[in-house]
C-alpha cells in the first residue's frame, strides 16, 4: 500500500497502531490459553469482555513505546519523506515495539510462578545478580519455542512495515504546513487522552486496578492487563495514603500490632533456627495432603513428612507474598509486602523491628545463611536493615566445585555448611536459612539424576533433592550439642506453579507449610487454624515467653482461639481469611467471597447473599489497611513507649 500526500504519515501511523493491537490481542489469547488452567472460571463470555477492556491499557502501552515514532512521523517538516529520516523512524519501530512483544512473552512462563504480571520492580530485584546473563540464557533454553515465537512475530512487524509505504514528495509547502500542524496537535490531544484513559477533568490516569472492571475476581485483572504496561506503571514508587476508618480507641480495639507479653514464665533463651525454603508449596507434601486423591498422595517431601509428625502445623497456613523478596520482611520482621514488595518500597528505609534484633538484644548471636552470590536478590542488603551480625553467603562458602553453575551452591553441602558454622556459634543463637536449589531451571546435581521422583511439574525432583539435604542437615545437628535446645521454623517463601486442582485457585496458589519443630519439648500437634508467615514473629517470641512489648502484624498461632485473620496481596487487590471464609478487597469494596472449607475450588461466589461474617472481615480489612498504611507513612513500624 502506497500512501501520498500531506495525510500520508498520519494515515500509516495509525493502520501501524491498529495492527500492532492485533498483536497485542493475539498476545493476550496467548497468555490466556498457556496459563488457562490457573483462570478455571473464565468462559467464553468473560473472556470477551476482558478482550474488549484489554484494548485500554493496550492503547496506553502502546503510546507510551510508540511516542518518538509518533513525534517522528507527525511532526510537521519537510524532512519526513527523507529516505534516512524514513530508515531510522522504521527501525525505532521495529525495535520498541520488538520489546514490549518480548516483555509479553516473559509472562507467558513467568506468569505461573508470581501469579501477577511482571512489574517494574523487576529491575531492583535482579540488579544485583551478578550472572544476569547466565539466567537469561537458561532462560531461553528452557523456553526456546518462546524464542521462535518472538522471532516470528518481529518478522511479521517488519513485513507488515514494508506493506505501508509512504512516498517522497516533491515539493513541501507552507500550505502542508498549515495543514500538518493542527493534525500534529490533534494527535499529541489524542495521545493525551490515550495515556491517561481520557479527556475529562475527573479521569485519573489509568492503572493496574482499573482491570477490575473488566473481571470478577482479582486474579483474572492479568489477562486483561498486559505486561508493557504493568511495568510502566509500576516504575515509580507507590505512595500509601493515609486511612482514617476507626478512631485511635476503636483502631486499638479492633487490631493492633503492639504485641504486649502474656506470661509470667521467665524468657527462655532457645535457639531459633528458621527453614526458608524455595517453592516449597503446601502441594508438594504428602503429609499436608491426606484429603487428596482419596488419601493416596503421597507428596515429594518424605523427610519432612516425617519430621511433621513430630513437629506442631496447622491446617491452613499461607505466604503473605508470591515472592521470594517478599518473603524475608514477613518472616523475620513481621511485615507482609502489600501490592510491591516492601524492602524496594519507599518505606523500605523505616526503622523496623525483627526476630534478629529482638533477639539480640537478649545477648542472642545471629546470623543468615544464603547459597547464593553475595548481594544476590538483595538479602544481603535487607539483612543488615534487620540486624542480621553476620551474612554467610557463596563467599564465605568459598568453593565453587559445589556450585551449581546458575544459582548458587547446592543445597545439600550449603546446609552442611550451615550447621557446621552454627556449632561454632555461641548459645543462645539466632539463624535462617534460605534454600536455592529448587528453583528454576529446576536441576538436581548429577550423582542424584534419577532419585528423585520427577513427578508432573519439574520443581519436584529438585523439591525431592532439598527435602533429602534437610534430612542431611538435622543428621549432623541432631549430633551437636545445641540442637536439643534449639525451635526450628520450617516454611516455604511462597508457593510455585501447581498441578492439583485443589491448589490452583486464588487461595491455593499462596498455601505453603508452616512447621514448628522443637525436637527437646513436647511440641507436637495440629490445629485447625489459619496461620501466615508475618505470624512466625510473634509465635516464636511468644512460645519464649519474651518480656517485653514488641511490634509485628502477625499474631502468635499458639494462641488459643479462632479470631485471628491472615491476608495477601494479589495483583493489588487483598485476601482476607477469616475462619472458613476468604473476601477479595480491592482497597474500596469487597469483590468476592467464598467459603472455602465447603467450596475449595472456589466456583461460588457468596458476595450477592452478604453473610453476617461478611461485615466482621471488612471490619479486619479496614482495620489493617489503617495501621499500615497510617504506621508505614508515619514510620511507626517499632514499639515506642
Amino acid at each position: 500500500m502506497k500512501l501520498r500526500g500531506v495525510f500520508a504519515p498520519y494515515f500509516a501511523v495509525a493502520i501501524r497502531f491498529i495492527f500492532l493491537l492485533v498483536i497485542y490481542a493475539l498476545l493476550r489469547l496467548g497468555f490466556y490459553g498457556v496459563n488457562a488452567s490457573l483462570f478455571p472460571h473464565v468462559d467464553a463470555g468473560k473472556l470477551l469482555v476482558m478482550f474488549a477492556g484489554g484494548v485500554r491499557f493496550d492503547i496506553v502501552a502502546l503510546l507510551y513505546f510508540n511516542i518518538l515514532y509518533i513525534v517522528m512521523l507527525t511532526v510537521p517538516g519537510p524532512f519526513k519523506s527523507n529516505k534516512i529520516y524514513q530508515k531510522v523512524a522504521k527501525w525505532i519501530f521495529v525495535v520498541t515495539n520488538s520489546i514490549g512483544i518480548a516483555l509479553n512473552l516473559i509472562d507467558f512462563a513467568y506468569y505461573p510462578f508470581t501469579l501477577k504480571r511482571t512489574t517494574g520492580t523487576v529491575i531492583d530485584q535482579f540488579s544485583n545478580e551478578s550472572n544476569l546473563m547466565k539466567l537469561a540464557f537458561d532462560f531461553c533454553l528452557d523456553y526456546w519455542y518462546l524464542i521462535i515465537l518472538l522471532v516470528l512475530v518481529v518478522y511479521g512487524l517488519i513485513k507488515s512495515y514494508k506493506l505501508i509505504q509512504i512516498e517522497r514528495t516533491t515539493k513541501y509547502s507552507w500550505k502542508s504546513f498549515l495543514i500538518q500542524l493542527p493534525l500534529f496537535l490533534l494527535t499529541a490531544f489524542l495521545f493525551i487522552g490515550g495515556v491517561r484513559g481520557g479527556w475529562a477533568h475527573s479521569t485519573r490516569p489509568i492503572t493496574l486496578s482499573n482491570a477490575g472492571d473488566y473481571v470478577e475476581t482479582p486474579e483474572e485483572m492479568n489477562i486483561v492487563l498486559n505486561t508493557p504496561f504493568s511495568i510502566l506503571k509500576t516504575l515509580k514508587a507507590v505512595n500509601l495514603k493515609p486511612a482514617h476508618y476507626y478512631s485511635e480507641t476503636e483502631l486499638e480495639q479492633l487490631y493492633n500490632p503492639i504485641h504486649v507479653p502474656q506470661s509470667d514464665k521467665p524468657f527462655a533463651k532457645k535457639n531459633v533456627v528458621v527453614l526458608i525454603l524455595e517453592s516449597f508449596a503446601k502441594e508438594h507434601f504428602g503429609e499436608l495432603n491426606k484429603d487428596i486423591q482419596g488419601g493416596k498422595y503421597k507428596g515429594y517431601t518424605p523427610f519432612l513428612d516425617s519430621l511433621i509428625r513430630n513437629a506442631y502445623t496447622f491446617t491452613d497456613t499461607y505466604a503473605n507474598g508470591r515472592k521470594s523478596i517478599d518473603a524475608l520482611p514477613s518472616v523475620i520482621t513481621g511485615i507482609p509486602s502489600i501490592g510491591e514488595p516492601f524492602v524496594l518500597s519507599i518505606y523500605s528505609g523505616n526503622e523496623t523491628t525483627s526476630l534478629a534484633k529482638l533477639l539480640g538484644k537478649k545477648g542472642y548471636e545471629t546470623a543468615f545463611f544464603h547459597g547464593a552470590p553475595n548481594g544476590s536478590m538483595g538479602f544481603s542488603a535487607y539483612m543488615k536493615l534487620a540486624g542480621i551480625q553476620h551474612y554467610f553467603g557463596k563467599n564465605e562458602y568459598n568453593n565453587d566445585a559445589d556450585f551449581d553453575g546458575i544459582w548458587g551452591i547446592w543445597d545439600e553441602p550449603f546446609l552442611q555448611f550451615v550447621a557446621n558454622k552454627i556449632n561454632t556459634f555461641h548459645q543462645p543463637f539466632f539463624a535462617s536459612f534460605f534454600s536455592l536449589s529448587s528453583h528454576h531451571p529446576f536441576k538436581v546435581p548429577e550423582k542424584y539424576q534419577g532419585k528423585f521422583p520427577k513427578g508432573p511439574l519439574p520443581v519436584q525432583e529438585p523439591i525431592g533433592y532439598t527435602d533429602n539435604a534437610l534430612r542431611e542437615f538435622f543428621a549432623t545437628a541432631s549430633k551437636m550439642p545445641w540442637y536439643k535446645n534449639t525451635v526450628f521454623v520450617i516454611c516455604a517463601d511462597h508457593a510455585t506453579v501447581s498441578y492439583l486442582p485443589e491448589y490452583q485457585t486464588a487461595a491455593g496458589g499462596f498455601q505453603i507449610p508452616i512447621i514448628f519443630y522443637a525436637p527437646g519439648d513436647n511440641l507436637v500437634g495440629k490445629a485447625d487454624k489459619l496461620v501466615q508467615q508475618i505470624d512466625i514473629m510473634p509465635t516464636v517470641l511468644n512460645y519464649l515467653h519474651y518480656d517485653e512489648p514488641y511490634f509485628a502484624f502477625g499474631s502468635d498461632a499458639f494462641k488459643p482461639g479462632k479470631d485471628n485473620f491472615v491476608l495477601n496481596n494479589n495483583s493489588g487487590s487483598y485476601n482476607l481469611y477469616y475462619k472458613d471464609y476468604m473476601m477479595s478487597y480491592d482497597g474500596l469494596k469487597v469483590t468476592s467471597f467464598y467459603d472455602l472449607k465447603k467450596d475449595r475450588l472456589m466456583k461460588q461466589d457468596l458476595l450477592k447473599q452478604h453473610p453476617a461474617v461478611l461485615d466482621t472481615m471488612e471490619t479486619k480489612m479496614k482495620a489493617f489497611i489503617q495501621q499500615y498504611n497510617n504506621r508505614m507513612i508515619e514510620n511507626k513500624l517499632t514499639y515506642k513507649k
